[in-house]
């Protein structure tokens, strides 16, 4: 509902919203709790809707209300760290990195690895406070863009819908005033 009530507040005043989407995450390595997910499946959403592609060596937690503000989540240096370690094995590039929560930022107690790979720019980490500033990061254009990409590609979508309707309602109404070829004919 929350990923709803942000696409129909960003880009449903002016034209139906004509959209259904799933996400399903097919893998679970522990216990899952709360919405830790929910700006990355809305980056994910604008991204598919922009044809922006998202850089592959970020990482994304946090939460995200009707508003597009990123909220707080828990075990922010954990992930970090888990992320960290993951581009560690692969070989860090100085690309990779995680965007999570400005409001994390006083919760981090990241160990010095981490910390120096940052200082180094091996390793990024970066605070927003919105998913404007976050689709930014991840797709490297500017938020305004992206909008106007989903907003052209949402159009697209309302306009096909609206003709897909249109071609019903006149299929309807001809086969409504078609007789009907299995009526029985009079005997003559």
């Amino acid at each position: 509902m929350i990923l709803q009530g942000y696409l129909l507040e960003q880009y449903a005043r002016e034209m139906p919203l004509a959209l259904s989407a799933r996400l399903t995450f097919e893998q679970v390595y522990g216990p899952v709790d709360g919405d830790s997910a929910s700006s990355a499946e809305l980056y994910v959403l604008l991204s598919d809707l922009a044809g922006a592609p998202i850089h592959q060596g970020i990482a994304v937690t946090g939460s995200v209300n009707q508003r597009g503000e990123v909220q707080a989540i828990g075990a922010v240096t954990t992930k970090i760290e888990g992320f960290f370690a993951v581009c560690k094995a692969q070989g860090l590039d100085g690309t990779q990195g995680v965007v999570i929560p400005s409001t994390n930022v006083r919760h981090l107690m990241l160990n010095s690895e981490v910390v120096d790979a940052v200082s180094a720019g091996r390793f990024h980490v970066w605070a927003v406070r919105s998913i404007d500033e976050g689709i930014e990061i991840l797709t490297g254009l500017p938020s305004e863009r992206v909008h106007a990409l989903v907003r052209q590609r949402l159009r697209k979508l309302a306009d096909t819908l609206m003709q897909f309707r249109a071609r019903g309602r006149r299929r309807i109404r001809r086969d409504n005033h078609r007789p009907d070829a299995r009526a029985p004919q009079a005997a003559t």
